[in-house]
């Protein structure tokens, strides 16, 4: 009897564990709408990376260890910021109830232009292979701040992005899109381009 309740009591706390650990580094995101075709479809189920992005604010961390201020970065990243051309899931600055999913075109520091359908990173023209019909919004440019990220649908004249309502921050990104999980027949690692101008 005592070996039986050890087993279930071992059983229970290990699956508390690896629920605890998925609910923390993996999310399910269902694709709603046609902005990001041909990339991903309407309806799509995806998984995406909570962890990629983890962080550890050295400024929060030293005032609360009562160490001497930190110099140098800020932030350091776990794995890795997030990369122009990577997919991410974020919390949408306009109704954080809601969660969206773009590419991200550029990072913090680059100054970002559109100017005859086409982007520009830092001066030079971005390739874009995923998008098959280029954008007819109109010109603007903008330089990004610390912790702003500039993302835009695939299908450029169905979205609803950074165009509209300007960059996301950096708190406001859920992760990366990692699988495509259904349907069963699409199931498939998502793997970024480049995304570095050229």
């Amino acid at each position: 009897m005592k070996a039986t309740l050890r087993e279930l009591l071992e059983t229970a706390t290990l699956a508390v564990f690896v629920f605890l650990l998925l609910q923390t580094t993996i999310q399910n995101f269902r694709v709603e709408g046609s902005s990001m075709q041909p990339t991903l479809q309407n309806g799509q189920l995806l998984l995406v990376n909570k962890a990629v992005y983890d962080r550890i604010d050295l400024e929060r961390t030293s005032q609360f260890l009562h160490l001497p201020r930190s110099l140098g970065e800020r932030l350091v990243y776990l794995f890795h910021p997030p990369r122009r051309g990577e997919i991410i899931v974020f919390r949408f600055p306009l109704d954080e109830s809601r969660n969206f999913v773009k590419r991200v075109i550029a990072v913090p520091g680059d100054s970002v232009e559109i100017r005859g359908g086409r982007v520009y990173v830092n001066g030079k023209r971005l390739e874009e292979p995923y998008v098959k019909a280029p954008s007819f919004s109109e010109e603007e440019s903008m330089t990004l701040g610390t912790d702003q990220y500039f993302v835009m649908g695939d299908n450029r004249i169905a979205s609803n992005d950074s165009r509209e309502w300007g960059p996301v921050p950096l708190k406001d990104i859920i992760g990366r899109a990692w699988i495509v999980y259904w349907p069963p027949h699409q199931l498939g690692l998502m793997t970024a381009p480049a995304g570095e101008p050229e």
